[in-house]
């Protein structure tokens, strides 16, 4: 059908978004901001090995640094380095192929939605998936937010039993 016998009109752009979907820098909070710096340093890590302190050091001299949350960073770069062994001992058995095989953006942001989960209680668990889909979208391959969102919400009822059960069980109720 062509534009002119469309009878709807024209599709507005999405507010606060890019073309891709993902949130626009202005309308991120300083935890989303948080996540992404945490991302950056985390992907320099599983990249290069480099020691965590240095990393950290280089990441908070990047521009816009200062309009995250940088108790968040902090708890996200050093925590998912300190539990790597055991939060990439949760993802495998989600994944359908081997670790070493995932984009290091993936695995990162598995990183740190896994650690969320565990770690971060404050954040309700839709938040730390819906967030952690938001950086696979701006920074991940064409499909690894799909990746990432598989996995992540395989691990949900595992790592927040109950909170994903009271979401269920309201969810239920409403229909």
């Amino acid at each position: 059908m062509s534009e002119l016998n469309d009878p709807r009109p024209p599709r507005q752009p999405r507010k606060g978004t890019t073309s891709t979907g993902a949130r626009k820098a202005a309308s991120k909070s300083s935890r989303s901001r948080a996540r992404e710096f945490a991302l950056q340093a985390l992907y320099q890590y599983i990249l290069s090995g480099n020691d965590a302190t240095d990393i950290d050091l280089f990441t908070r001299d990047l521009s816009g640094f200062h309009k995250a949350d940088a108790a968040h960073y902090d708890a996200l770069l050093h925590g998912c380095i300190e539990h790597a062994a055991a939060l990439d001992a949760l993802i495998e058995p989600k994944l359908d192929r081997k670790l070493a095989e995932i984009s290091p953006i993936e695995h990162a942001v598995m990183w740190i939605g896994t650690y969320e989960f565990q770690h971060c209680i404050d954040v309700p668990w839709r938040v730390v998936l819906n967030e952690c889909i938001e950086l696979a979208k701006e920074f991940g391959g064409t499909d690894g937010h799909k990746y990432v969102n598989g996995v992540l919400n395989g691990l949900s009822p595992q790592l927040r039993a109950d909170e994903v059960a009271a979401d269920k069980s309201n969810a239920a109720a409403q229909d």
